[in-house]
């Protein structure tokens, strides 16, 4: 009888250890599933809020373009604009394209350097400390033959890579598309891409000028090989206070009266392309959109568009 009832004793320890097994693994699922559940949601919101951010930073840009003949860093898109509250956050940074140097205008169609852009791109290359025969190789990347420059690279080098991949041959669609050119590694990459673009010009347009209000001093000194450190510093401040209407009135600004003219067919004094940044937080969850559209009144179209 001992026996029995101690053998009887294991069989409910075993069960209950089952239960309690079977009930926890059911209690982990519930707060498996919800917790996912909630993460979708909160996810789902979040890159709805991230989208609103967009288009309200295309609706900001289209009422300042609308209403002046300029666009500069005093402007309220240009400010980084963020709204929070209980359940979340959203974020929106604008920047200018029309402010970088196009990639795309350094070489034409026939593998000629475009000698204004080309001279812009150099001297650029220079100023970040990094080696200015890079333009061969990007030259050679967006013009339509497969005859290399002196340090560039066409087809025939980049077959030889592993994986093997050819010359695009024709203008950049992307700037993240420059890392598959000759020379331009990650190091490279972080010190060029705040200063140029590919979006800064209709596609064919034979000019990308830039827009002298909202350039940065590292491109204002690449525009011509007259300029200097303390020129820059003078349009920086002219411009702070009293923003370029039109590109003859940087002429304006002690010192640059001959440069200012040679400069007038490169610079402008409104842009047309942004880049947009809008981030949203909901909860734990954060969704970010990044994008590039073209204003031209109250019309729009998206260049470039990336979420994650």
């Amino acid at each position: 009888m001992k026996d029995q009832r101690g053998f009887a004793l294991v069989i409910t320890l075993i069960i209950t250890a089952l239960l309690v097994a079977l009930l926890v693994e059911f209690v982990n699922e519930v707060y498996v599933d919800t917790s996912s559940r909630h993460n979708f949601v909160a996810a789902q919101q979040a890159s709805i809020l991230a989208e609103s951010g967009f288009s309200g930073g295309v609706k900001l840009l289209q009422l300042t373009l609308s209403s002046q003949n300029y666009t500069s860093l005093s402007d309220r898109w240009a400010k980084p604009l963020l709204l929070e509250e209980e359940k979340g956050a959203l974020q929106i940074v604008i920047e200018e394209e029309n402010a970088k140097l196009s990639l795309n205008h350094i070489a034409l169609p026939n593998g000629t350097f475009d000698d204004a852009y080309y001279g812009i791109a150099a001297r650029l290359m220079k100023g970040l400390q990094l080696p200015p025969d890079l333009c061969d190789a990007l030259a050679d990347w967006v013009d339509e033959n497969d005859y290399p420059h002196p340090a560039g690279a066409e087809t025939i080098w980049y077959s030889k890579l592993k994986p093997p991949y050819q010359a695009r041959n024709s203008r950049l669609e992307t700037v993240e598309e420059l890392g598959l050119v000759k020379g331009f590694d990650g190091a490279v990459l972080r010190k060029l891409l705040p200063f140029v673009t590919v979006y800064s010009s209709p596609p064919g347009s034979p000019a990308a000028p830039i827009n002298i209000n909202t350039a940065p001093k590292e491109v204002l000194l690449a525009l011509h090989e007259q300029m200097s450190e303390d020129l820059v510093r003078r349009i920086i401040d002219y411009r702070t206070t009293t923003p370029f209407k039109y590109p003859a009135d940087l002429a304006k600004v002690a010192g640059m009266e001959t440069i200012a003219t040679a400069l007038l067919t490169r610079i402008i004094t409104k842009g047309n392309a942004y880049r947009i940044r809008s981030q949203a937080r909901v909860a734990e969850t954060t969704r970010l959109v990044e994008a590039v559209v073209s204003i031209s009144g109250t019309q729009s179209t998206v260049l470039y568009w990336r979420e994650y």
